[in-house]
């Protein structure tokens, strides 16, 4: 018996070490695996799979969460045409500058200080988006990219000529980095949703030659039943401060001057496009 008990004794040790180590083991994987998502995250932040220059991290993935956005950067910037808003700098008031206004008010978290700094007639239009704020998304208040390529990492340097995000983007910029061109043809109108963006090229005007407008489709105030609204800034000069605007496709389509006509035989039209965060 005594030679039985020694053996299950000797063997009950040997089974205890084992499992020990086993346990040890997952013990050790389950530390490494509670500290690997902290750092696989990270290095998703990083990740742009569409190689399109923006972040995987700072696109919006889902539908209500690009649905939100779209329905408050329209509405933000269809409001500028009634009234001007004080958060809008006087010295950023022009068509690029109505789409980096209305950009980042978007992506605010519009709780009751946020509608008491706009003042009146702002008004709950859709959840806020869920996956970014302003506040908190690997770009920080750099929004705008201002270079080509895929994303790295060093893009986001500060200080240094490898930077390619900025807090600031003229027409040309968003345009060239931070859209994509959808059509140029006004008869797939089916095809552009509120948010998308129209540029313009006119390339004799020295300082400012590209122009952009944001498509609104079916508008929030004084809609007439139409789907087709675009509002823009008209731009600053030596000689006024410029104006919104706000219009349907139909009536631009028959502007005075051909070279604002949204159609594809117009040269100085570029096209529909949309924003790289929601394509």
């Amino acid at each position: 018996m005594r030679i039985i008990d020694s053996f299950i004794l000797a063997w009950l040790i040997f089974a205890g070490i084992m499992f020990s180590a086993v346990g040890c083991g997952g013990a050790s994987k389950a530390v490494a695996e509670r500290r690997n998502p902290a750092s696989a995250a990270t290095a998703a932040a990083w990740n742009d799979n569409d190689e399109d220059g923006i972040p995987d991290a700072a696109e919006l993935h889902s539908f209500d969460d690009r649905m939100s956005f779209r329905r408050w950067f329209a509405a933000i910037a269809e409001m500028q045409f009634y009234q001007l808003n004080d958060r809008w700098s006087e010295d950023q008031r022009d068509c690029a500058g109505l789409v980096r206004f209305a950009w980042r008010e978007a992506l605010r978290r519009h709780d009751r200080i946020w509608f008491q700094a706009m003042g009146q007639g702002y008004e709950a239009v859709a959840p806020d988006v869920k996956a970014i704020s302003l506040e908190k998304n690997p770009l920080g208040e750099k929004l705008f990219r201002t270079d080509f390529g895929a994303f790295a990492e060093g893009d986001l340097a500060s200080g240094s000529s490898n930077g390619k995000f900025s807090e600031f983007a003229d027409a040309k910029t968003l345009k060239n980095y931070n859209s994509e061109l959808i059509t140029r043809d006004r008869r797939r109108l089916n095809q552009l949703q509120p948010g998308d963006l129209l540029f313009f090229h006119q390339p004799w005007v020295q300082k400012f030659p590209y122009h952009v407008m944001i498509f609104l489709g079916e508008a929030r105030h004084v809609s007439e039943g139409a789907n087709d609204w675009v509002v823009y800034h008209t731009g600053s000069s030596a000689e006024d401060k410029g104006e919104m605007k706000k219009v349907r496709l139909a009536v631009l389509i028959e502007h005075p001057n051909p070279r604002w006509r949204p159609v594809e035989n117009n040269q100085n039209f570029l096209g529909f496009y949309r924003l790289k965060i929601l394509n």
